[in-house]
């Protein structure tokens, strides 16, 4: 009997298959359990899983092979748009894949009825949610599973997504009788993926200094920043927002620009990183580096989260903080606003800004939205998106080459927006990009495999 970590290693295993299929232009159109094939003894974590019977398979864009109304492929596991003989892509694949995974965790395949005609009926509905039958499995696990079952194709996320999910659901869900090898992703070694917990820890941990940080600048007692930490290591989202709430509330009784600013940062993180709640801090790491003059080098830690949209999100993120970090701190973090933003010159303008919210809103807020500003945020998103597969941690020599290049992409990048929106030049802009270079190249190979699943 198969636990649910097995599933999801086979699950993982699958989305690999998967995805090397699809970079091929191939369209599987027949997942099902029984094309899954689970060896004895696999020779590698890939293959604690097989997909087989390619046989009705075709490539991707070619002309559909249902003109004639012949539907390929098994009707309880079919796409509805693959069931009503439309034009199909990789999408159709990753539905199919979910139903498995929901049906291997449920027990159930609520697509299958009495009948053919009585499943027919059902292709093309919303499925109950995941968490219905199984309010023991991850929240996360059986919102990504649920996505992905969602009868439009455009609204069903990638496989990327799916896998990422997957992976980092791991140490959460039960390995009772399990029989399947362990997946890569799962190891705990110093330099591993860590565990769900751990994560929490680090971001409680993030979040509490940054409330320490606040208080410590309004004048306020630092007991607060505990609560903080206990907040958000027990309900990650919840606790953050309550957390954000408290503290604007607190700046907002005497500098009331500051916490229009902090407003401003936070707002976003929520709808970027939504289910990501253990990393809505980690932006603040931007504004950290950029202290210590090598702000540059956060893309390269934006660059190692699991799943292509979080890594693009906590990259623009971390820009976006860096941005508005600098009046609350008195200093130039990464360019700023150029002459459109003047106010890190002016004392009064910068008291101004951080004691009333009009000045906050019209010097500092309005200038980085309308200077050109946010093309670094759009810069470091990139950079992050794309870190996991120029760098891929196999090929140390390969890696250097890349990870060289990406910096000074980074760099040079950098320089040009700054001069374009007429910026001051990034304190330690070619330090940072080396350190980037660096730890792009460093954290892979430390770890001794692929850091995430790009």
């Amino acid at each position: 009997m198969l636990s649910d970590r097995d599933v999801l290693r086979i699950g993982l295993a699958l989305c690999g298959a998967l995805e090397h299929a699809h970079g091929r232009g191939v369209v599987h159109r027949d997942v099902k359990p029984q094309n899954v094939i689970v060896p004895d003894a696999p020779r590698s974590a890939a293959g604690v899983a097989k997909l087989a019977d390619f046989g009705v398979a075709h490539l991707a864009g070619d002309e559909p092979l249902t003109r004639t109304g012949d539907v390929v492929g098994t009707l309880a596991y079919m796409a509805p748009e693959q069931a009503a003989g439309k034009r199909i892509d990789e999408r159709c694949d990753l539905y199919s894949l979910a139903l498995v995974l929901y049906e291997a965790l449920a027990g159930v395949n609520p697509i299958r009825a009495g009948s053919p005609a009585a499943t027919a009926r059902r292709v093309g509905t919303v499925v109950p949610p995941l968490r219905r039958s199984r309010k023991d499995l991850p929240e996360e696990l059986c919102a990504a599973i649920d996505t992905a079952l969602r009868p439009r194709p455009d609204e069903r996320g990638t496989l990327d997504e799916l896998a990422a999910e997957l992976a980092e659901s791991l140490p959460e869900v039960s390995d009772e009788g399990g029989t399947v090898a362990p997946h890569p992703l799962e190891r705990t070694e110093p330099f591993g993926p860590l565990p769900r917990g751990v994560d929490r820890a680090v971001g409680a941990a993030l979040a509490g200094g940054l409330v320490a940080a606040a208080l410590a600048w309004a004048g306020q007692p630092l007991l607060g920043a505990l609560a903080a930490v206990a907040a958000v290591a027990v309900f990650p989202r919840v606790g953050w927002l309550a957390v954000t709430v408290a503290t604007v509330a607190m700046l907002s009784t005497e500098r009331a620009g500051a916490a229009v600013l902090v407003v401003a940062a936070v707002a976003p993180v929520p709808l970027l990183l939504r289910r990501r709640g253990v990393v809505w801090s980690v932006p603040a790491l931007a504004p950290l580096l950029g202290l210590a003059g090598v702000a540059g080098a956060y893309p390269a830690i934006a660059g190692r989260a699991r799943g292509p949209l979080t890594r693009a999100a906590l990259g623009a993120l971390g820009a976006w903080w860096a941005l508005l970090a600098a009046p609350l701190l008195g200093r130039e973090l990464l360019g700023g606003g150029g002459s459109a933003a003047p106010v890190l010159s002016d004392p009064s303008t910068l008291g101004a800004a951080l004691t009333d919210t009009e000045p906050a809103l019209n010097d500092v807020v309005g200038p980085l939205l309308t200077s050109g500003a946010l093309l670094y945020a759009a810069l470091w998103a990139l950079a992050a998106l794309l870190l996991p597969w120029l760098v891929r941690g196999r090929w140390l020599a390969a890696d250097l080459v890349a990870a060289s290049i990406w910096a000074a992409a980074l760099g040079a990048s950098t320089a040009a927006i700054g001069e374009s929106i007429d910026a001051p030049e990034p304190r330690g802009l070619v330090l940072g990009a080396a350190l980037a270079g660096v730890i792009a190249v460093a954290v892979p190979h430390l770890r001794g495999a692929r850091v995430v699943e790009p």
